[in-house]
């Protein structure tokens, strides 16, 4: 299953929600998104500076990924990344691969 590193800041209305209803109740509302699409939630963490919180996310494919990214983004209350995340065993295997790449000017 994909893993993502979550990063995502609040807006100024999103910190006004957070407010409101607690870490507990956004985290409860990320696990049922997550879960409603097959999901996982590994790890969330809130945080300060800048980014308001990170999480480790499982999806079971990347248009998973794309549509609660579109969906969060689309709320306004978040500016969030999804970096994919790899495991030692696939770029194992990626450095394995010929790539005939030119270089430009080359």
């Amino acid at each position: 299953m994909p893993k993502y590193l979550i990063q995502a800041s609040y807006t100024p209305e999103g910190t006004k929600g957070l407010l409101a209803e607690g870490a507990s109740g956004r985290r409860d509302a990320v696990e049922q998104v997550v879960t409603g699409l097959g999901g996982t939630v590994e790890a969330l963490y809130f945080a300060f500076g800048e980014d308001d919180f990170v999480g480790i996310i499982d999806f079971p494919d990347q248009v998973s990924m794309a549509a609660v990214s579109l969906g969060v983004k689309a709320s306004g209350a978040l500016r969030t990344r999804a970096t994919p995340l790899l495991t030692v065993e696939e770029i194992d295997e990626a450095t394995r691969r010929q790539v005939g790449f030119r270089p430009p000017g080359a």
